[in-house]
């Protein structure tokens, strides 16, 4: 019995294109700055477009617990394939995995987006914050963290 396929090329053609997919990912590094407290944890949402943040549709979601956080400060660090995105932050303090707010509804946990810092109090449009990432070039992303 032969173990190895009648038509090899199929398999050898996936293959390939796995490994095209993961070389074309871009090492991404967030430098969060302004964190309060070492309690709960950071998520990240990543947004492709502003009709995807406008309706609160990620592309991806990522959540860090805040271990190794020194002087108010952690870095993260993912891959995303080149394209355009947005990165907004949580610093979910209560740990229970979305924003509180208080008494008069303003937010009551920290908030932040990708190298831009909201001075106002209203969400901002994503074109104020999105990036592109760029083939065969890291990227490094800072995101302060605001609390009202």
């Amino acid at each position: 019995m032969n173990p190895y396929p009648a038509h090899p090329a199929p398999f050898f053609l996936l293959l390939l294109l796995m490994g095209f997919t993961t070389l074309n990912a871009q090492s991404i590094e967030v430098k969060i700055a302004g964190m309060r407290s070492t309690s709960g944890q950071i998520h990240i949402k990543i947004f492709k477009d502003d009709a995807g943040f406008k309706a609160d549709k990620e592309y991806r979601k990522l959540s860090y617990i805040k271990e190794g956080a020194a002087n108010g400060e952690l870095i993260v660090k993912f891959s995303l394939d080149p394209g355009v995105y947005g990165f907004a932050l949580l610093d979910d303090e209560s740990n229970n995995g979305k924003m509180d707010y208080n008494f008069i509804g303003l937010p009551d946990e920290g908030f932040g987006f990708s190298n831009f810092y909201l001075t106002g109090i209203n969400r901002p449009k994503f074109d104020l914050f999105k990036l592109t990432v760029n083939p065969d070039q890291a990227q490094k992303v800072l995101m302060k963290i605001r609390y009202l």
